[in-house]
Order: C-alpha cells, then structure tokens, then sequence
C-alpha cells in the first residue's frame, strides 16, 4: 500500500493539538530598584549641594576680594610733595652746541734744522712769551757772522772809496782830471754805500732766523699733545705742527638758532641787550657755565636754515672743554612772579589738565570710597580693612585732583595761569596710585622740581627752565584716576 508523504507543516498543528503550551513562568519581582533610586537621589543631592556649595565659596571669595580692594583703595598712599612756587623765571631757546677754543694757535717751525729742546710738559698752561721749543740755531748763528764781516769789509770798501771820490772831485775842480773821472769815483762810493745797505738786511735776516729758531706760544693757553719728539729734523714746510696751544680761558661755545628765532633774537641785540647764554652737559641736567652772546654769524645755513651764533664764557673753574658738546639755553627775557609747578606733577585728563592737590583731614563724603553692602561677611578682609587705616593720632591727608590752566612749559617747569596758589603742596611721584579723594602719606621731595626728567632740550617746544639740575617732561602726563 502507498500511502501519500505528509508534509511538515500539516504534521506540526496535529502535534501542537495533542500537546497543549505549557504556562509562562511569572516575572519576579524587582528587588533592588528601591534601593537604586535612594543612590540616585543621593548623588543629584551631592551633585547640587557641591554647586551650591561652590557658588557660595565664589560669591564669598568676590565679596573678601571687594573689601580688600576698598580697604586698599582706603589705604593711606606714600607720595612725594613740592610746594608750589612763585618766582621769577627766564624765558628761553634751547639749543645744541660744541665748545671751542676762543684761540687755537698750531706752533709749526719757520725754519729748518734739528728739533733740539721741548721746554713744556704736554697739558701745561703756559702763558704769552713763554719759550716752548728750540731747533739748533748753530747753522742760522753761522750766517749772521758772515753778514756781520761782509758789512765790515764793506764798510772799509766804502770809506776808500768815498776818499777817492773827494780826492778827484778836488782834482777836478782844480782842471787836473776830466769831469768823467770824477763822476767814476763818485759812482764806486754809491755801490760801496748800497752794499753796506744789502749786507745790514742780510744781518737783520740772519737775526731773524736765528729768533725764529726759538718757538714761543702766542697766546695763553694749555699745550696740547706733542707732535714731533726732540731729535727730529723739522721743516717749514711740514704740514704738522710742533706743538697745539688752546685758549681756555675765555671759551667760546657755537650754536645754531632756526632762522624763524633770528629776527627776535637780532632786535634784543640791536637794542644793546645782552643776552646770556647758559651751557649745561650731554644730558641736560647740569649746569656747567654761564655767558653771554658775542655774535652772530653774517649768513644763514640754506641747508639746514639754521644761523650760527658764538656765546663766550669765562670758564674760570675750567667746566667747559674743546669740542665738548653742550646743552645751551638763550635766555631771551625774565617773567617775575610766575606760578611754578615741576612737569612731573602735571597730569592730563578728559576735563584737561590737573595737579593732585594735597589737603589735610579726612576726605569728605563723597569723596570716600562706598562702604560695603549689609550682610557682606567681612571675614580675612575686614580685619585687613580696619587695620589699615591711620594710625590713631597722627595726622590725616588726602588729595584732591585740582584742574589747572598752563600757561607756558619751561623744560621741567611749568608756568600756570591758575589753579593753584603759591605754597599749595602738591604731589610729584606716586600719582598713578591715586584718585580723587584718596587718602595719601606725604613726604617732602628732596628735589624741589620733582624726579628727574629727561632732556629738556630735546622737547618740541625748544624752551626749558632756569633750574640748574631740571630736566623736562612730557606737558599732561595721565596718572591715578581722572577727575
């Protein structure tokens, strides 16, 4: 018997009806999920206690750094003073110049022959006449003796012939001899007579070359450097010198004016004023002589438009030296009873320029810094606060930022126009720790034009002042907190 293959899937529901699903198992109930939650809660907890915890250390820290600050803006400030001054000051162009000897006189031989003797040391002042080298005057010795016997042979020359002649002019009054004789002896007596002339000239040269063997200086001064050692043969045509002598006493200083100051400078000179001069060193700080202008040059530089104009002073105490470069200040006029103040104390701000003015006690209301906001806590920096104020019983300064008018910068000075009062005392170092209402620490500065500044002379402007260790600064420095 065949019987037809049954199919898989016609096998599979027969099966499945005779042996029914078993049952799903149940799931179990969670254990730890309580427990997982509380972690969970925990962490978020720490999580926002950590940021609270950190924005409050931050808010506190802002807050201690705060009053530090205004413990430290309360805090009394060390400053440098001066007193404002009311004096007369010069009004004046500044200038660079080169000292030059008044007279530079180069000893060179005018004669030829051995460099014998040096009679000075190098940089010894000698004074006019003074004997300062000698060349061998043996050969120039030789020479006048023979002019002197050539006069004498001459001389006896003439006196024979000067005889002959009277001899034949007597002859020829007398008819013994002719006419033409006569005029011959009295022709030989002539050139008898001219060479005694010619030999005297010969002698006065050789006496002359003989004293030009023996240098003296020309003029009071210092030698210089010797150029030539004794020993040497010399020339009158050597193009080096024996010896250098300078004039120092008195020096002239050579500086150059812009053409634009000329006219003004030429009216004060025509009216008979003169003007003085004063030389101060390489940096402008100190004073190293005073004179006055002795001319001015007779055309202008087309180059540099400038005028050369010569100053001499007297250089007693010898401060000024050949081709020594100098500072010079041409003082054109003086302004009497002019409000004073250094540059250094000059400060610029967006109301225009100002001076820390200082006054004693406690600054007003509202100048004081604000006081900390309630609740702040004070912690570190309050301590820091209360303690750094005054000491009890000593007294109390505070600045005051005062505007002031300029009138004229004078080098390291400046001229107002108003502002201030004479004796104000006023700060000169130490502003860029300062406001307005700061409380301050003065000290008398020990230099009454204030810190040293710069070069005066390098300003713009060309003016400086008459303080003999000034120097300038720039006009309207900013410093500390404008007004």
């Amino acid at each position: 018997m065949s019987s037809a293959p049954i199919s898989e899937h016609e096998t599979k529901p027969a099966l499945s009806a005779h042996k029914p699903h078993p049952p799903l198992p149940e799931p179990e109930p969670p254990q730890r999920s309580g427990f997982r939650k509380w972690i969970i809660m925990l962490a978020i907890v720490l999580v926002v206690g950590a940021a609270i915890w950190k924005i409050r250390k931050n808010t506190e820290e802002q807050t201690a750094q705060g009053q530090k600050m205004a413990a430290m803006l309360d805090r009394p400030t060390p400053v440098q003073t001066v007193k404002v001054q009311q004096k007369t000051m010069p009004i004046y162009l500044t200038a660079l110049g080169t000292v030059t000897g008044y007279n530079t006189v180069t000893l060179k031989s005018r004669v030829d022959g051995q460099l014998n003797r040096v009679n000075v040391r190098e940089g010894q002042r000698v004074r006019q006449g003074d004997l300062l080298a000698e060349i061998d005057p043996a050969p120039y010795q030789a020479t006048l003796a023979q002019a002197q016997g050539q006069l004498a042979r001459d001389q006896a020359q003439h006196a024979n012939d000067q005889a002959q002649s009277n001899r034949y002019r007597a002859l020829f009054e007398a008819g013994v001899v002719s006419h033409e004789a006569a005029q011959a002896q009295e022709a030989l007596a002539g050139q008898s007579a001219g060479a005694i002339l010619q030999d005297q000239a010969a002698i006065q040269a050789a006496k002359v070359n003989v004293n030009y063997t023996k240098i003296t200086s020309p003029i009071n001064g210092v030698v210089g450097l010797r150029q030539v050692d004794p020993g040497n043969i010399v020339h009158a045509s050597d193009t080096n010198g024996l010896l250098v002598v300078t004039q120092l006493e008195p020096i002239a200083v050579i500086f150059t004016l812009p053409e634009d100051h000329l006219p003004e400078v030429l009216d004060l000179i025509r009216k008979g004023k003169k003007l003085a001069v004063e030389a101060y060193d390489r940096s402008g700080a100190t004073h190293l002589a005073t004179g006055s202008v002795l001319t001015v040059d007779n055309q202008i530089d087309t180059t540099t438009g400038t005028v050369k104009v010569k100053a001499v002073f007297d250089n007693k105490d010898g401060a000024l030296f050949p081709n020594q470069f100098v500072n010079v200040r041409l003082v054109l006029q003086q302004r009497p009873n002019a409000i004073v103040i250094p540059s250094a104390a000059l400060l610029s701000g967006s109301q225009g320029n100002y001076v820390y003015l200082v006054k004693p006690g406690d600054p007003p209301a509202e100048l004081q810094p604000a006081p900390p906001a309630a609740g702040q806590r004070q912690g570190k920096a309050g301590r820091v606060a209360s303690g750094a104020g005054p000491a009890q019983n000593q007294p109390t300064f505070y600045v005051v930022a005062q505007p002031v008018k300029v009138d004229l910068t004078e080098g390291a000075q400046v001229i107002l126009s108003s502002g201030v009062n004479p004796g104000d005392p006023i700060v000169v170092d130490g502003q860029e720790k300062l406001r307005n209402g700061s409380r301050v620490i003065p000290r008398q500065s020990s230099n009454p034009n204030g810190p040293r500044a710069v070069n005066p002379n390098r300003a713009a402007t060309g003016v400086g002042s008459d303080d003999k260790g000034s120097t300038q600064q720039p006009q309207g420095r900013s410093g500390g907190q404008q007004p």
